[in-house]
């Protein structure tokens, strides 16, 4: 365990010595950015620092339904809600077919936000197809299928061939984005087109805004007849939104949001022309998570005065999750040193 004074950036600070980070989900490096930062404090100046009323107040402020037109025009959803978090906008829509009656199953990986009352994710894609095929034959309820678009372990994004299997037309989707929604690929639009040419009966994605949008928010897409009927819940209701500043640099920084994303692609790009031992890691196209089970990899990079990602997750139970996360604020030195490390690194 490590702990740290300031926000782990391109470098963090440990026990007195400066280190490169390769680790977290600050994918475009944007949060000590100063432009960014620029146009963030500009938007509290304007809105305040909280916004603590509810959305069905009588008093409305107008960059929510701006902010949510654009981000469902990015991802061609009919509409979009947004929220505080991306582990509440999980939370409401698990809750929302919970409370509806519908029958909800987990595919492998599945974040923690999507989950409620114990629920847990299977194995494998072929038991859950099992699952959902005799619950159809059944004649019961619509099953809900939830999983994360982008899972780590190349289960889902870029192929989806577990979902796939599943009777799709009949199932109503639910997919997590948060990696990759604001991200180099489809162009910061995310999964959500990706998912829709699938053709399931519905689909509703959700998402944290903090990964690649770097302001504490989340968002629900989806058809719009189904968001309002989300956005009506008690729970949307009783939820303070997300700020208003936050909200609104969505919008006010989109053509760094762009900038950020096309040096992201370079560094992404970079470190795979470099990497020679790429059998050792589960490479995504287009994203800078490279997740791996070698712990050696680990050690012998710290030894070196690099830190990556690496706990067990999501508790002390699980498996040591490590990757390697490039950022955009990675400089091509800092590139050229990792992939110069991993490739002297002899493998077993």
């Amino acid at each position: 365990m490590t702990y740290v004074t300031t926000f782990p950036g391109r470098k963090i600070n440990v026990d007195g010595s400066k280190k490169l980070y390769f680790g977290g989900t600050a994918y475009l490096g944007l949060q000590k950015h100063k432009k960014f930062l620029k146009t963030y404090l500009k938007n509290i100046k304007k809105y305040g620092t909280n916004y603590g009323a509810s959305r069905k107040s009588n008093i409305k402020v107008d960059i929510y339904k701006k902010t949510e037109n654009y981000l469902a025009k990015l991802v061609q959803s009919e509409a979009c809600a947004t929220v505080s978090s991306g582990y509440l906008a999980g939370q409401l829509v698990c809750n929302y077919f919970t409370s509806k009656g519908y029958t909800l199953f987990y595919a492998p990986n599945s974040h923690s936000a999507l989950h409620q009352n114990n629920s847990s994710n299977y194995a494998n894609y072929s038991d859950l197809v099992t699952e959902v095929e005799n619950h159809i034959k059944k004649a019961k309820t619509t099953p809900v299928v939830f999983l994360d678009s982008l899972d780590f372990y190349g289960l889902n994004y870029p192929d989806f061939n577990g979902l796939q299997q599943l009777p799709l037309n009949k199932l109503i989707v639910v997919a997590d984005d948060s990696h990759t929604l604001g991200l180099p690929l489809n162009n910061g639009a995310g999964c959500y087109t990706l998912l829709q040419k699938l053709n399931p009966k519905e689909l509703i994605v959700c998402s944290s805004l903090s990964k690649g949008f770097a302001i504490q928010a989340g968002a629900i897409f989806g058809k719009k007849i189904r968001i309002e009927e989300i956005k009506d819940t008690a729970f949307f209701g009783g939820a303070s939104p997300a700020t208003p500043a936050n909200i609104a640099t969505i919008i006010t920084a989109e053509s760094l949001y762009k900038k950020r994303q096309q040096k992201l692609q370079q560094n992404i790009q970079s470190f795979l022309d470099g990497l020679n031992n790429t059998e050792q890691f589960t490479i995504m196209p287009n994203h800078s998570a490279f997740t791996y089970s070698d712990q050696k990899i680990t050690a012998y990079l710290e030894k070196h005065n690099i830190i990556v990602t690496s706990f067990n997750y999501p508790d002390k139970e699980s498996p040591t999750m490590s990757r390697i996360v490039l950022s955009a604020h990675h400089k091509k030195k800092d590139i050229h040193k990792l992939v110069t490390l991993i490739n002297t690194l002899q493998f077993a």
